[in-house]
């Protein structure tokens, strides 16, 4: 099946954080050589934005195989069509600028994952809301981050291969450079 050029989101887990260093020039030079074209990366958090006549599964897997042969770390990335994110986006509730709240939202390619993820953050009184079957966007206060349930959820081996999670004002960046 042809599938026409689509305008993707990749987002990569665990760049430039706990010992995986990746210049961003080198990652857009990396995506390029794979046949992904008009790349963008955006920000020091792995974030491209890259166009490909290809399903989201296809540069996935094309994108996480590069990323350990080039880089030597286990990649994970989650890819979503360009207007997929900018819905997700959209519908956080959060405000996106507020002094005493951050708010995230996490990405899952698992919907059974992110459902445990969810009973966890609720369990502890997390407040959150579900974005369709990807997503989760979720708050902290400012400088409670890292202590927040589903930032230490998601810090865990078991959810490393299907999770990442970007602040609202970064997903806004993505959306905007698309």
């Amino acid at each position: 099946m042809n599938v026409l050029p689509t305008r993707y989101a990749v987002l990569l887990r665990g760049v430039n954080v706990g010992g995986v260093t990746m210049k961003m020039a080198d990652l857009r030079a990396t995506l390029e050589q794979t046949g992904l074209r008009d790349v963008r990366t955006l920000l020091a958090s792995g974030n491209a934005v890259v166009t490909a006549a290809k399903e989201p599964t296809e540069v996935k897997g094309m994108v996480e195989t590069v990323l350990r042969r080039e880089f030597g770390y286990d990649a994970w990335v989650i890819v979503l069509t360009m207007d997929r994110l900018a819905e997700l986006s959209a519908a956080v509730p959060y405000p996106a600028d507020d002094p005493r709240v951050h708010a995230y939202v996490t990405f899952c390619t698992d919907p059974d994952i992110l459902e445990e993820l969810f009973a966890l953050g609720a369990a502890a009184g997390q407040q959150q809301v579900r974005l369709g079957s990807e997503a989760v966007a979720w708050t902290a206060l400012k400088g409670a981050t890292l202590e927040s349930e589903l930032s230490r959820a998601t810090a865990k081996p078991r959810y490393k291969s299907t999770t990442t999670t970007r602040n609202l004002r970064t997903l806004d960046k993505i959306v905007a450079a698309g």
